[in-house]
């Protein structure tokens, strides 16, 4: 299936395929998307644990934490107001959007989207391509709720697609743009980040994994263009690596989303399965080596007996 078809199509293929069984379904899939046999009784591989961990492990406050509105809650909860982007509203529909209240440059997402194709840059207001913006927008709001997500990511079943409207981040381009730090937490522990530069939204990034302590390791995403600019360690680091754990310290596993703009820290969004745990990395050893850092603690009322 892989990159033959174009992933709207993708989507539309496993949402017919919706009838059989999550384990089934997963299993079919990383076997398709990595080569190897999934392996749920005894998992090695960190992608072998996403899936024990996508099938096995309900939190409800899950739910809430993979939409991008209904998060900032639980970021509040935590005491973390202050890393909350601007939100100029969210809309069950694009028609309620009154555009002359709306800055110049603004960002639009869809409350439940992954990835480029949920998110619209407006850079200028003036120059709105309307009928093909609403058009996009109005494809996110008719997403239906009763449909099984394609990688059987439980978290977004039953929840309904609305769009949000964030504040224009500005960052220098010349340094590397919007740099995302992605946190990759264990009960709150950091085993490792990705650090993402040089993004063409949709397109391309600069991609490099590093070690807790800021380390570029010697290993890529399989799917993803390798980190080239040397990225210096934050000032405020030790402050965004404890902002990351702070907030994934309830889960077995997160991906914490953070920039950093000149000290000031902004919150991007949590994940629960990156790449719906069906990448591949460049030597494929260190999906083992990722793996092994990260340790569940079956006895907990999440896990599915």
């Amino acid at each position: 299936m892989g990159k033959l078809l174009s992933r709207s199509l993708r989507c539309k293929i496993l949402y017919f395929l919706s009838f059989i069984p999550d384990i089934q379904m997963v299993k079919l899939q990383y076997r398709m998307k990595t080569g190897e046999v999934l392996n749920l009784k005894n998992p090695k591989r960190f992608t072998e644990k996403l899936q024990f961990y996508k099938l096995f492990y309900r939190d409800l406050v899950m739910k809430q934490c993979v939409d991008k509105y209904d998060v900032r809650e639980y970021i509040e909860r935590q005491g973390l107001e202050n890393i909350l982007n601007d939100c100029f509203g969210v809309f069950d529909s694009p028609d309620d959007i009154d555009f002359s209240k709306l800055p110049n440059k603004f960002v639009i997402k869809d409350t439940l989207g992954g990835g480029g194709n949920s998110v619209v840059i407006i850079k200028d207001k003036s120059k709105i391509d309307m009928p093909r913006l609403m058009k996009q927008m109005q494809a996110w709001a008719n997403e239906p709720s009763d449909k099984k997500h394609p990688g059987r990511e439980w978290v977004y079943d039953g929840r309904k697609h609305r769009i949000i409207i964030e504040k224009f981040i500005e960052a220098d381009l010349e340094k590397g743009g919007l740099i995302d730090y992605k946190f990759f937490c264990n009960y709150g522990e950091t085993k490792f980040l990705y650090v993402v530069a040089d993004r063409v939204l949709g397109k391309a990034a600069g991609f490099g994994i590093f070690t807790p302590d800021f380390k570029q390791m010697p290993v890529t995403r399989a799917d993803e263009s390798p980190l080239m600019r040397k990225i210096p360690m934050p000032e405020n680091y030790e402050e965004l690596k404890a902002t990351a754990e702070r907030l994934a310290k309830p889960f077995p596993e997160a991906r914490i989303d953070l920039y950093d703009v000149e000290g000031k820290i902004y919150f991007g969004e949590i994940t629960f399965y990156d790449g719906s745990g069906y990448m591949t990395f460049t030597p494929d050893e260190y999906d083992t080596i990722l793996g092994d850092m990260f340790t569940f603690n079956t006895y907990d009322k999440g896990w599915q007996k």
